[in-house]
């Protein structure tokens, strides 16, 4: 039952031991938490429509702005995310509490990432959509048949009429659209009739062509594993037996036992679409491969010789075959390898703020101020990576930069970058490139800079950006039009305007835990944001050389007049599908406890926002419930909702007693994407008053 109380939102709820049951499919049997899921059936696939629980599942993210667009013709790089057969922590939505999990980073590398598993429709969990997008990689969930029940399957829906397989191309289509992925790997590993596989170049046609109208940027590929007779043969190449599936869809990805005679010759069959033809590498090595583990760059030098775009197949290997406690050096190893042969691309949209967060840590920092202990794992709480690597000064004179993830300090989220150099006798200064990007600046821009020095240092540490020519850039009253590509040192920004107040709040504030921040403002006009450099300087008066290691918290670029815009409330704040269950075993002399799940849903403009932040007071009366709840003075954190709801999970709660109301209130944090903290008085608010049944 619902009352408008003043500005909190207050349900009232009778305290019951029998719960409703929740849909298995969206909630976690054990503890009710959501998760993403996936279809094992044609039936099932052919069955969904929207439901309200699979709001958990769509992705917040759009797919960011990207240069080179991922339809240029350069050759691509695919991660086909392979893993223990997929949904294991990465499946709980709201995030797990999972020790040493696999993260991924090195999106800079990568344009398509596909998610695999052996279950007939793999909806890509929503957190690596969610990651893959903010760094402008397309995200595909895979179609997989196998076996004796795959060639029943396709007989049901590939050897009929038109209807049956325009059928299951337009559930896949909605799918991707409902939950915002970009398309689909066809991997049909089974033999076919004559009269599926004559259908089978008709349905990826009719399934790419209504993709591309439904989903701008989306792709269909399809795996080289049947023949047009219908044979299950994989040919390691393409090639005229099955080349009919690749002119029906946007590209073809190999098999895995190439050699170098295959991409010979299927320079011929690719034509102008080479970048296509997705050569497969199985980074497990497992058959007659070239290169694997971490040889896997000789796989990767052959494939750019001729051309190619490169699928590489479970690259989660230095995660599963090699020590977990040396995982952050090996995937830096293992991608370092490969550098030489794989294009980065750049972000061009603003606003670009990043805290390094991983999605992981072993606490979680908000804006300097611890939140909650304890390790934690959310794919959708990963912020964009830097351009990561070792970066050494030209010449001999022994400069370096080096860059590391670390999770033994964060300013916001659990994890930060760790930068360690030296600055040799002869150079003043060492500057290392953290991001590229190709962003149409608008005419004011306001930068910022959350960093420490680890250790006494007297380096000094600045932001710097180059610009390209956008038709004549100026910066401030400085032209530099004949000069593209220069670098300019910022000044940092004084006194902030006051509109700006609470982005601007903590500038040039000592902030808690040691950290700085530094913000600038720039004037521009008519330039292209092009990358962003953390410049380290050596102290006046040094000659000797000097080492430093530098942690940098967060680093913001966003256009003035976006802070500007007038915030939107959250809205339509309810409560609904209440569990409680009793805590077991109840201690004598104690109050009784009791366990709280339930679901949080709200209104409020997704994208003005990066993420909500979710909170609750507790407090117990008997009166009519007051506006200041009884509780410690800040608001216990639960966590992070990446979409307008959020399950809370065995909250433990005390019972009420007789006669009396217990009181819970939740809150929710809206999280600006200009990332700037949001006054208390202006977060959701809803209350739930329960009583003991009579």
């Amino acid at each position: 039952i619902k009352e408008d109380q003043e500005a909190a939102a207050v349900f009232r709820e009778v305290v019951s031991f029998t719960p409703d049951p929740l849909p298995v499919r969206y909630y976690d049997k054990d503890t009710t938490e959501p998760i993403s899921f996936y279809f094992s059936s044609l039936e099932e696939l052919l069955a969904w429509t929207p439901h309200m629980e699979d709001g958990f599942n769509v992705a917040l993210e759009p797919l960011g702005c990207r240069q080179p667009p991922l339809s240029s013709r350069r050759p691509r790089t695919l991660l086909c995310h392979d893993m223990m057969g997929g949904y294991l922590e990465d499946r709980f939505i709201q995030g797990s509490a999972v020790q040493n999990p696999y993260s991924f980073y090195h999106w800079q590398y990568i344009d398509i990432f596909v998610y695999f598993s052996h279950h007939t429709v793999t909806i890509p969990p929503v957190g690596w959509t969610n990651a893959a997008h903010r760094h402008g990689v397309c995200v595909l969930g895979t179609f997989i048949t196998e076996w004796n029940d795959g060639a029943r399957l396709c007989e049901a829906f590939l050897a009929g009429e038109e209807r049956s397989y325009q059928a299951v191309a337009d559930q896949l289509v909605q799918i991707a659209q409902f939950f915002h992925f970009d398309g689909w790997l066809i991997n049909i590993e089974n033999p076919l009739s004559l009269a599926a596989v004559r259908n089978t170049p008709l349905f990826l046609r009719y399934l790419t062509t209504q993709l591309h109208r439904q989903v701008p940027g989306s792709l269909v590929l399809w795996y080289d594993s049947v023949l047009q007779s219908g044979s299950l043969k994989w040919q390691d190449e393409l090639n005229e037996h099955n080349r009919v599936f690749f002119d029906s869809c946007d590209g073809f990805f190999t098999n895995y036992n190439w050699q170098e005679e295959h991409l010979d010759r299927m320079l011929g069959q690719a034509g102008e679409r080479l970048a296509d033809v997705y050569v497969g590498v199985d980074v497990f090595a497992r058959g007659n491969v070239v290169g694997g583990r971490f040889d896997t760059d000789k796989s990767l030098e052959l494939i750019r010789k001729h051309g190619f775009s490169a699928a590489l197949f479970a690259p989660g290997w230095v995660y599963e075959c090699l020590e977990k406690a040396d995982f952050f050096q090996n995937q830096d190893k293992f991608w370092s390898l490969l550098q030489r042969f794989l294009p980065t691309h750049s972000i061009c949209s603003l606003p670009f703020i990043t805290s390094f967060c991983l999605g992981m840590g072993t606490r979680r920092v908000c804006y300097g101020q611890e939140q909650a202990v304890g390790p934690w794992y959310h794919p959708s709480a990963q912020e964009t990576q830097p351009l990561f690597g070792e970066h050494k000064l030209p010449g001999d004179g022994g400069g370096w930069v080096k860059m590391y993830c670390c999770l033994a300090d964060a300013w916001h989220g659990g994890s930060s970058l760790l930068l360690q150099g030296v600055i040799p006798p002869e150079v003043s200064n060492v500057a290392v490139r953290l991001f590229s990007l190709q962003v149409p600046v608008p005419p004011r821009i306001f930068l910022s800079l959350v960093y420490k020095l680890e250790g006494p240092s007297d380096v000094g540490v600045a932001l710097e950006l180059t610009t390209g020519d956008a038709g004549g850039c100026h910066i401030g009253s400085i032209s530099v039009l004949n000069e593209t590509g220069s670098r300019q040192s910022l000044q940092p920004l004084q006194v902030p305007p006051t509109k700006l107040a609470r982005w601007a709040g903590r500038c040039g504030q000592p902030l808690s835990g040691g950290w700085i921040q530094r913000c600038y403002e720039v004037s521009l006009r008519g330039c292209l944001l092009q990358d962003l450099f953390v410049n380290f300087s050596r102290p006046p008066g040094s000659r000797k050389e000097e080492s430093f290691a530098c942690r940098l918290g967060e680093i913001q670029v966003v256009d003035a007049d976006s802070l500007l815009a007038p915030l939107h409330q959250v809205q339509d704040f309810t409560v609904s599908q209440v569990r409680w269950q009793q805590p077991a075993p109840i201690l004598e002399g104690r109050p009784v406890r009791l366990r709280l799940s339930c679901l949080l849903h709200w209104s409020y403009l997704l994208l003005q926002v990066r993420c909500f932040r979710v909170h609750c007071w507790e407090g117990t009366r008997s009166d009519s419930p007051s506006r200041e709840p009884a509780g410690p003075e800040k608001p216990t954190f639960l966590g992070l909702a990446f979409a307008n709801q959020y399950r809370v999970v065995d909250l433990v709660v005390e019972a009420a007693g007789p006669g009396q109301d217990g009181r819970v209130e939740f809150l929710v944090e809206p999280v600006p994407r200009e990332g700037f903290l949001v006054p208390q008085a202006e977060w959701g608010r809803a209350a739930l008053l329960y009583s003991s049944p009579r």
